[in-house]
């Protein structure tokens, strides 16, 4: 049975940033997701908790348009990704497991070159790349190249890089993955902070101590939600490592 609790936010509150609902995808006979359905308010960081396997890599292929799914709907600032893939993906940042820098360019050559892709240049760029790289405590390196910095300089690197263009939501695909235990407090605090100041964040993770009391907690396992809710209120103030293993222990089972 699914455990829904009141998250934060809320359509009425504070706008809903991204929205799915009933999500299905598969490969061939395999299901990698079953009636996925869940929204993140603006201003909400959520944490999609889910062992490896649990179909959180699928989930962000389709929200990100790499796959194409022909059941269930999902929703970008309130565009359709199905109806109006341009204008969904243009509300979207994203930070992708596997990293997608040049490490040969700048730090600073490498924002001004995916701004170009988002059609921003000259002084707007500028502007834009400076404030990124001050938000995530960035503008000191701007003029090294990144082949230079270490992996959770990077890695705020990509974070700075998926704000040029403002967008309403920020997906983050396993983002501390390789990093000491310093640089992914780093990275969370700087999100979290993110999400303060306005955005939706979809957080992916398999960690559970990455997820704070006061988050949204959505969790996958074998492509179906869970749990959805206000971490401190679907653990009912056991560990969260407890309810997750206990949680993930057995296959889902629908709700009557």
């Amino acid at each position: 049975m699914t455990i829904k609790t009141a998250h934060q936010g809320g359509a009425g509150i504070a706008g809903i940033g991204l929205s799915v609902e009933q999500l299905s995808h598969a490969y061939g006979a395999r299901q990698a997701l079953d009636g996925v359905t869940f929204s993140v308010a603006r201003g909400t960081f959520c944490a999609l908790l889910g062992p490896n396997g649990a179909g959180k890599s699928t989930l962000f292929a389709l929200l990100t348009r790499l796959y194409a799914s022909r059941a269930g709907v999902i929703r970008v600032a309130g565009h359709d990704m199905a109806a109006t893939p341009r204008a969904a993906l243009a509300r979207i940042g994203v930070v992708f497991q596997q990293p997608t820098l040049d490490l040969d360019l700048s730090v600073w050559r490498n924002l001004l070159y995916f701004a170009a892709l988002h059609g921003i240049a000259g002084k707007d760029a500028a502007r834009r790349s400076e404030a990124a790289l001050q938000r995530l405590g960035m503008a000191q390196r701007a003029k090294e190249r990144v082949r230079d910095l270490n992996g959770g300089h990077r890695r705020r690197l990509e974070i700075a890089r998926a704000l040029i263009h403002a967008p309403d939501v920020l997906l983050l695909d396993e983002p501390t993955v390789g990093l000491d235990a310093a640089a992914r407090a780093s990275i969370t605090d700087h999100v979290h902070d993110l999400a303060a100041s306005g955005l939706s964040v979809l957080w992916a993770t398999h960690l559970t101590d990455e997820v704070r009391a006061k988050d949204q907690l959505v969790v996958l396992h074998q492509g179906r939600i869970l749990a959805d809710g206000v971490m401190d209120e679907v653990t009912a103030g056991r560990p969260l490592r407890d309810v997750f293993l206990t949680m993930t222990a057995n296959p889902p089972t629908v709700a009557p």
